[in-house]
């Protein structure tokens, strides 16, 4: 089912401040159909494997052409962006949306942002959130109405949906922007259900008071999740001192989950199981315009979860500039990092991002 997409506002609570200057002016809203786990089905159909994918190449054919497109890089001027250093290496920018977090009765989103570079060999790929509160330069929006001026990284779309995005991500990163996926995390739900449960290991016990259920409990230890419990435990930030930094990193823990549940021979092998989760996922993309899911999976389809690198942006830590409750980036740190992901050097990367 159709829906309309509002171009969401930049979150405005960091550690429970309110930021007072973030823009509150939307662009009218456009109908465009929110997907749900861009990244879990780009890497877990991959998971099939070759045969398997060979063999059911029409159905993934037709899963293809019904995935939503965006006008990912219509807007963005082409003499500003980044120049191609390493040919046939990808940078995928994933952005995220919780659309049905208890927390946003404002219509405000909890964003998510995510380079996920494949190297050329396509024998691993690594994955950098960048936090949305990073105070970054935001080029200004086609309308000439916003940016051009530093904000938070997230105001971008808000300013000027994916493309400004798109322009502020490559701006700060120096990492050229190759395709764009469009993730809402409150999808985990479904697609964690369709495969049984996840399995997580929870470092420190807490308890959230942001459950769609009210509260839940979260025991330190490993334990199985269904889909509410493994939501819960993705979109948690209150319960714990660094914030939105644990929040990303508890995101990336179910995703990890997700794509090992999903590559066990217990999906691949039980076909009801498998076409559950194919359901749970095939609505869940919207994609640019020239992204091949198919293709995408061929290319991926001798990954597993354990070729997977998970890293943070570099940061110095959070402050003030005026009213807003800002990340600022240790920029030496994080331009090590990104110029690694620009020349497709993986160890560099690897090492950089610890």
């Amino acid at each position: 089912m159709r829906h309309r997409q509002e171009y969401a506002e930049p979150e405005t609570r960091f550690f429970d401040e309110q930021s007072a200057s973030e823009p509150t002016e939307q662009p009218r809203p456009r109908r465009r159909r929110w997907r749900k786990v861009a990244l879990i089905t780009l890497l877990v159909v991959a998971l099939l494997g070759g045969g398997g994918l060979i063999a059911g190449g029409l159905y993934f054919r037709s899963i293809n052409s019904d995935i939503e497109r965006v006008d990912a890089f219509d807007d963005v001027p082409e003499a500003s962006r980044p120049e191609v250093v390493a040919k046939g290496a990808m940078n995928i920018m994933i952005l995220g949306s919780d659309s049905r977090d208890p927390e946003n009765s404002s219509g405000s989103r909890s964003d998510t942002i995510i380079v996920a570079h494949l190297p050329k060999d396509r024998s691993s790929a690594q994955l950098i959130s960048i936090p949305r509160d990073t105070w970054v330069h935001v080029p200004k929006s086609k309308d000439g109405q916003h940016g051009g001026r530093d904000a938070k990284i997230n105001a971008a779309y808000a300013w000027g949906g994916v493309p400004l995005m798109v322009q502020a991500v490559e701006k700060f990163t120096g990492v050229r922007v190759d395709h764009v996926a469009m993730v809402d995390f409150a999808g985990f739900k479904e697609i964690v259900d369709a495969l049984g449960g996840v399995e997580i290991d929870v470092e420190k016990g807490f308890t959230t008071r942001y459950s769609l259920n009210g509260t839940r409990t979260f025991p330190q230890g490993r334990q199985t999740m269904d889909g509410a419990a493994a939501l819960d435990y993705a979109r948690e930030r209150h319960a714990f001192p660094d914030g939105d930094f644990a929040r990303i990193r508890h995101q990336q823990q179910v995703i990890k989950a997700i794509l090992d549940k999903a590559a066990s021979g217990g999906v691949l092998a039980n076909p009801g199981k498998l076409n559950s989760f194919m359901k749970a996922t095939a609505n869940a993309v919207a994609v640019d315009k020239s992204m091949s899911i198919l293709d995408l999976a061929m290319e991926l389809r001798h990954l597993r979860s354990g070729n997977l690198g998970f890293y943070t942006c570099p940061v110095k830590g959070t402050g003030r500039v005026g009213s807003e409750s800002v990340v600022f980036a240790d920029t030496g740190r994080a331009k090590r990092l990104f110029d690694a992901v620009r020349r497709d050097a993986v160890p560099e990367i690897q090492a950089a991002g610890k």
